[in-house]
């Protein structure tokens, strides 16, 4: 990133660009290493919080729905106060969430999700806006890293839990280490504070996109991947342990979805932010990704490593795709934070939805036949909205519409 190529707030600053580019990328890697550090140590917590698998559930089903219910206020709290400070106090909110999760009292480790699914919701809808305020002419790496860097974030809450477990004696360490590394971000956002050009504006409009039908397909699309996404997440390992592998054979699958997901992470905005249209890339995602669970669903034993490595592909490209949409189908950093705000407002209530749904097909139905097959239908509709979300347009406002047109939609 040369001093020429920068625009907005940063032109002639590399130093400055520099060091906003990484707030960005430790904010992001905050999003969901506090959340799903707790699968691993599911024996260990429910033994010190002495409560049923129901319970425990309560403690990754209910940050979706937290992501829903506060990222409709986003928007708001933006005409409030500067997005910097909004971060600043998504992180120390997201730090106190994960150290009551600490605690060995079960209201509390509540409160704590609570608080920590609020925080991200604010983060996840506000990063994309600054995105485009930060780097508008860089829209599409930007996006592209700080997609990495999400799934670097939860593959590291993952991965470093049983062997820090291990290390230390107590599941309380890696949790701890979710409740410090948004303290450390800090570090990095206090200096963006005296940012020019990004704060509250002076005279805060309210940006509502309720009736813009291309507002709606990139809402959609973001709903279903996230959908399809934490269904396969929650369900992929017991799908293929029932169809006769070992639990050897289910975790590597299950793991290489986040692996193989990373390069398309990054590939997929870059991409997309060259293109007038994406229609391409919503039909190669559609394509790998369907291709990936009608193979579960046809022969899950045949070539596990290979469907799990094509879901991968299709999910990862799928999601860089939609949080490229909030950015490339908005005009300034108001639209793109509304557009993010919608799309993931609802977006995040239907994946809550997703492992649900599945579950009770399978107990309905006896075998996971009909829940795979209702993936491969919902991936139709997955391409067909991301289609229309696709066409080289921008989003309109309400406020921005003739009046009988506000009357009519």
């Amino acid at each position: 990133m040369t001093t020429t190529s920068l625009d907005g707030p940063f032109r002639g600053r590399p130093v400055i660009a520099l060091l906003a580019m990484v707030a960005l990328m430790l904010a992001a890697a905050n999003l969901r290493g506090g959340l799903v550090v707790v699968g691993p140590l599911v024996t260990e917590i429910r033994a010190a919080l002495d409560i049923g698998a129901s319970a425990f559930s309560l403690l990754t089903t209910l940050p979706l729905l937290c992501f829903g219910a506060m990222s409709v206020c986003v928007p708001w709290l933006t005409r409030r106060w500067a997005p910097q400070w909004l971060t600043i106090a998504g992180l120390l909110v997201i730090s106190l969430g994960v150290g009551l999760r600490l605690v060995d009292h079960y209201p509390l480790v509540i409160l704590g999700t609570l608080l920590l699914g609020l925080a991200i919701a604010l983060l996840n809808v506000l990063i994309p806006g600054l995105v485009k305020a930060f780097f508008p002419r860089q829209v599409g790496l930007m996006t592209g890293l700080y997609s990495v860097t999400l799934s670097l974030g939860a593959g590291m809450g993952v991965y470093l839990a049983v062997p820090l477990l291990e290390q230390f004696g107590s599941w309380r360490y890696p949790v701890a280490l979710w409740a410090l590394l948004p303290l450390l971000c800090l570090l990095f956002w206090l200096p963006m504070l005296r940012v020019k050009g990004v704060g509250r504006p002076v005279n805060p409009v309210r940006v509502s996109l309720w009736r813009d039908r291309l507002a709606w397909s990139i809402t959609f699309y973001m709903g279903l991947q996230s959908f399809f996404f934490y269904s396969v997440a929650t369900w992929l390992p017991k799908i293929l342990l029932e169809s006769g592998l070992d639990a050897n054979e289910a975790g590597t699958a299950t793991a290489l979805i986040n692996l193989v997901s990373i390069p398309f992470n990054l590939l997929v905005p870059i991409m997309a932010a060259k293109m007038r249209s994406q229609r391409s890339l919503v039909l190669g995602t559609f394509v790998v990704s369907f291709t990936g669970i009608a193979g579960i669903w046809w022969q899950p034993t045949a070539a596990p490593l290979l469907w799990a490595s094509l879901i991968g592909m299709g999910c990862g490209g799928a999601l860089s795709l939609a949080l490229s949409f909030f950015v490339l189908r908005a005009t300034n950093t108001a639209q793109a934070t509304a557009l993010s705000a919608m799309a993931q407002s609802i977006g995040y209530l239907l994946a809550a939805l997703g492992p649900v749904s599945l579950g009770l097909l399978r107990d309905i139905g006896g075998n996971w036949q009909w829940a795979l097959l209702l993936l491969m239908a919902l991936q139709l509709a997955q391409c067909g909205f991301g289609w229309s979300a696709a066409r080289p347009a921008n989003v309109v406002p309400d406020q921005e519409r003739p009046a009988g047109e506000r009357e009519t939609a």
